[in-house]
């Protein structure tokens, strides 16, 4: 049965509230201290290593042909949902995790990570996992970004990766076609230690932070990719070994190689567009 309007409408409002208004109410919460504030044992800046197949990256990206100009790259970013099928190399999937999720340094002992993105209070509370499908010298399969070191730590492989790739992506297929899926998932306490109840929101507009650079950096050695927020997140957390509570998938980004020849074939995503002259 059809949900009711008003039942509609009042889902419409609180997702407004959500974005609009989401300061603490002082008359409910007066006293309220966050837990840094009580000066409670702050949580690890980043997640160990779940395995012990843990491999590290190359760093020296001297031998990619990287496009230093920015405004041409700002121009000629796009989404990408068609890919050639050739091998993304190892230096590119390392290229695309150090330009995302890379730490540069570390702020004070162990209070913060400063990586490659921006993130409020430096908080940095996303994990980085990946669907490998074509990547030179990696077996298909699930991975996780070990930030800290600049690895990666290979995880498990579903009896069919494309399968898995469609149905974590809510049936999207043209994703399985991609190089790299890569998915992000939220620590939640990293960031509320800090924030407390006005986290989740600020968490949300963080993230964006992140595919906005991998748009950047893969526009930039010529791959393409489109960001996904229609992610089953019971089925990647499963996958991916996350409990859903503490820590959950919410968000992800296919990465392929491209060819402009296939702009033609991009069009067909919006061919309703003309269909309904809209």
């Amino acid at each position: 049965m059809e949900p009711s309007k008003e039942l509609i409408e009042e889902k419409i409002r609180e997702g407004r509230a959500f974005v609009a208004r989401w300061e603490i109410d002082e008359n409910l919460f007066e006293g309220y201290l966050t837990d840094q504030d009580k000066k409670l044992p702050q949580p690890p800046l980043v997640k160990e290593a779940m395995t012990d197949n843990v491999m590290d990256l190359p760093r020296d990206f001297s031998a990619l042909a990287i496009n230093n100009d920015f405004l041409g790259i700002i121009n000629s970013r796009e989404s990408h949902r068609v890919y050639t099928g050739e091998t993304m190399s190892l230096l590119e999937l390392s290229y695309l995790l150090w330009c995302t999720q890379g730490i540069k340094e570390i702020r004070g002992r162990a209070y913060a990570t400063l990586r490659t993105v921006p993130c409020g209070g430096a908080r940095h509370e996303f994990e980085c996992y990946m669907a490998v499908r074509d990547v030179d010298g990696l077996e298909p399969g699930l991975y996780h970004y070990l930030p800290m070191h600049h690895q990666i730590e290979y995880l498990d492989a579903p009896d069919s990766l494309d399968e898995f790739i469609s149905a974590s992506l809510c049936g999207q297929a043209w994703t399985a076609k991609a190089n790299v899926v890569f998915y992000y998932s939220a620590v939640f306490y990293r960031a509320e230690w800090r924030y407390g109840i006005t986290t989740h929101r600020v968490l949300l507009i963080d993230s964006g932070h992140i595919t906005e650079n991998m748009y950047l950096a893969a526009t930039s050695i010529g791959l393409g990719g489109c960001a996904i927020g229609a992610v089953d997140g019971n089925l990647c957390d499963s996958s991916f070994r996350l409990d859903g509570e503490e820590e959950a998938m919410f968000y992800a980004m296919p990465v392929g190689k491209v060819k402009a020849e296939d702009k033609s074939k991009e069009k067909e995503f919006y061919a309703f567009v003309d269909e309904q002259n809209l």
